[in-house]
């Protein structure tokens, strides 16, 4: 995984409340066990027509969404079954962090192990991120702050061992292989 330490960033602002991960990327795209390639499934449900075609008017399809790192969603993001493709299909098109008022527990945990970032605002803050979709924001992990261009700026929650992975660019495995001299030293010290 590649290191969170800050990140700016403009927005894609997905309104939708209660996003699940069948909508996150549907069923049908969990054949695969690799991390990249599903990011052209992202939302294909509602990105693509029925005949395959994009649907020019999804945000996903828009210019302006190009280069965005950053996912503004409504409330309760990430809910319904544990599935890491789920945070595998939004690094693969290109985010680094979801922001939303709620996000799902398991989808949260998922998406630590995978490199993505969840961030819990509150509502006041989240309200404002949807009314201004293209709103550049600067996310640093280190203070655990979202803010914006105007300086206005809002704190959110993340488990310590979760940041530390998330800034050291390492999952659980990386971190537990880290710790190889620790382990042999205390396993030298038993009988």
């Amino acid at each position: 995984m590649e290191p969170f330490r800050t990140l700016q960033s403009r927005t894609i602002v997905l309104a939708q409340q209660n996003i699940d991960t069948d909508q996150i990327i549907p069923a049908r795209f969990l054949k695969i066990t690799h991390r990249t390639g599903l990011g052209r499934w992202l939302f294909a449900d509602w990105r693509y027509q029925p005949d395959g075609s994009p649907r020019p008017d999804f945000i996903l399809e828009r210019p302006e969404a190009q280069g965005a790192q950053v996912l503004v969603a409504g409330d309760n993001f990430g809910c319904g079954s544990s599935r890491e493709h789920a945070p595998w299909a939004l690094t693969d098109w290109g985010f680094r962090a979801v922001i939303s008022s709620s996000i799902a527990d398991i989808f949260s945990n998922n998406a630590v192990k995978n490199g993505l970032l969840p961030v819990r605002v509150d509502a006041g803050f989240h309200r404002r991120l949807l009314a201004e979709p293209g709103s550049v924001v600067s996310i640093d992990l280190e203070r655990l702050s979202v803010t914006l261009a105007d300086g206005t700026a809002a704190t959110f929650p993340l488990d310590p061992f979760a940041r530390y992975c998330l800034m050291n660019g390492v999952d659980e495995l990386g971190f537990l292989l880290g710790q190889e001299k620790a382990i042999a030293r205390f396993e030298e010290t038993r009988p």
